[in-house]
């Protein structure tokens, strides 16, 4: 075998008996079993053959191999699965807020398969708005140090692939029984906030509760009503059509409450990565973030933020999301940086608000450098992780914050849906909060460890299908903008959001971050993730 690692710099021997069908060409999993001091190789075995190198199931299982995130579930996993009773008793829903007779919908991207939140709203004769958001009881089914619990807490989040979800439950929970799928009746956790014209959360009630949602409604119909009521779609969702009005006036409300706070937003276009009917990418765009998208942001940021409030008074052992300050080095760079636009960073160094960073994000909105300033201000950022500590949100401006809304994806959220049942139904005791600091500590640990993993796989699949779909592409020319400066060269992001470099011994002169630039298509090598440009004359 020759490692795909970039530490293992010699081939691995393996026995016949020992290759499990593997052939020459494949792509396969060995594990190392001796290692002689006087061998130059090491000797191995087959531990599974993922199939041939270069087809795309066994590249993108590659890659997940290498991260240590599992590809397939343990049989037993499955089979605890499927043994999971998907009724709903009629003694459950009596315990329970019956919500099935109100109008809840769910927005999700037109591709999602997994529905775990949904919404309801009234407008109050005083003029407030009552939001209900609505998540789905993931803990009913997924009990503390089961098989399927731990498995769960291993995996620690779902990985989000350009081809493929990797859930974090077997996907007949995910897909399924847990989903808050249309015209379904579904156990929830909701979570109902009465919120002023400010935006002020003025009451919040916190209960189980069982929904029926009316629609599975899609983020590009409902930003197309919100931002210019389409006649065909006000016909298609006319009984919504009251809800969805209220929804956005109060998205708006929230968003600008938070824009106030000096909530940091940044816009960055994420890639949108088209794949045929073989897996292959045909077209790379900048992904829409219309206004539905952000009408479900401010929601469950809003759930988010009252949650993590409510049971830090409580003083219950939880799992919070925390983002720290900057440090006061990387926030003199930043400065030094800045200049360079003519863009003064106010304030002290050791002490940076966020409001400051983010009226330099509204300043410099629609200039051609706002998506490089816009990362360089990211970069400077620490990264948030999971805490049993309220430490705050940074980014956010959030005095207390969690992730309450995605149970079904991330196990931080189906650790404190334990916490929350509990303390609603009165049922904490002494021995359950002992067992609860225990419990949220090592998922805090465990998820910010996994969270990491996670986003680097997902950084290196998009990687591959944007090499693979410059292969396509070879000795055409584009504009651009530098995006990196390194001492090998430079980075060029594309309008497409596709990056390449243009190696420093190709440089004819200095070139700055922000810079305008033309290039043509040298190369792309999806097994190295590399794609090289050549630097025109503009």
């Amino acid at each position: 075998l020759t490692p795909d690692s970039k530490y293992l710099a010699t081939d691995i021997i393996i026995p016949g008996s020992k290759l499990k069908g593997g052939t020459t060409g494949d792509k396969a999993i060995v594990r190392i079993t001796d290692w002689r001091d006087d061998a130059t190789s090491p000797r191995g075995e087959v531990v599974d053959v993922l199939g041939k190198a270069g087809e795309n199931n066994a590249e993108i299982h590659a890659i997940l191999a290498e991260f240590g995130l599992p590809y397939k579930y343990p049989k037993a996993v499955e089979k605890a699965a499927g043994r999971i009773d998907a009724g709903i008793t009629d003694d459950e829903v009596a315990k329970r807020l019956d919500m099935r007779d109100v109008t809840t919908f769910t927005i999700d991207p037109k591709d999602a398969k997994d529905f775990d939140d949904a919404l309801s709203i009234r407008k109050l004769p005083d003029g407030n708005y009552e939001i209900g958001v609505h998540i789905a009881d993931v803990t009913h089914y997924v009990h503390p140090d089961t098989i399927i619990d731990r498995e769960a807490e291993e995996r620690a989040t779902s990985v989000y692939l350009v081809d493929r979800v990797v859930p974090m439950l077997p996907k007949g929970l995910s897909n399924g029984i847990c989903s808050l799928n249309e015209g379904e009746d579904r156990l929830t956790l909701s979570c109902f906030m009465e919120i002023d014209a400010q935006g002020e959360v003025v009451h919040h009630e916190l209960a189980e509760s069982v929904i029926n949602s009316k629609a599975r409604m899609v983020y590009d119909d409902v930003s197309e009503l919100l931002e210019h009521e389409t006649p065909a779609l006000r016909a298609k969702y006319a009984p919504l059509l009251t809800d969805i009005r209220a929804m956005g006036e109060l998205a708006r409300v929230l968003r600008d409450k938070r824009k106030q706070r000096g909530s940091l937003d940044f816009d960055f276009a994420e890639s949108e990565i088209v794949l045929d009917a073989c897996e292959h990418p045909i077209a790379i765009r900048p992904a829409e973030r219309r206004s539905a998208n952000r009408l479900i942001e401010e929601f469950m940021l809003i759930a988010n933020e009252t949650v993590a409030e409510h049971f830090y008074w409580m003083n219950y052992p939880f799992v919070y999301r925390v983002h720290e300050k900057p440090d006061p080095e990387k926030m003199m760079d930043l400065k030094a940086f800045l200049m360079n636009f003519g863009i003064h960073l106010k304030g002290n160094p050791d002490n940076i608000y966020p409001k400051t960073l983010a009226d330099i994000i509204d300043t410099i909105a629609d200039e051609p450098y706002e998506a490089v300033v816009n990362r360089v201000i990211l970069r400077t950022m620490k990264k948030a992780y999971y805490s049993p500590e309220c430490d705050g949100h940074f980014g956010l401006a959030f005095r207390y914050y969690c992730h309450f809304t995605s149970p079904i994806r991330r196990y931080p959220d189906l650790m404190i849906h334990r916490v929350i049942k509990a303390a609603i139904n009165n049922r904490m005791t002494e021995a359950k909060l002992k067992k609860y600091r225990h419990d949220v500590q090592e998922a805090a640990e465990i998820s910010s460890r996994t969270e990491r993993k996670a986003q680097e796989l997902e950084r290196e699949v998009e990687k591959l299908k944007k090499c693979e779909y410059m292969l396509d592409h070879i000795g055409e020319e584009y504009d651009g903008i530098v995006s990196g400066v390194t001492e090998f060269g430079v980075y060029v992001e594309l309008p497409n959001t596709v990056e390449g470099m243009v190696f420093a011994r190709d440089l004819r002169r200095p070139y700055q971050l922000g810079e305008q630039v033309r290039i043509r298509v040298l190369d792309a090598r999806p097994a190295e993730r590399q794609i090289d440009f050549a630097m025109l004359r503009k």
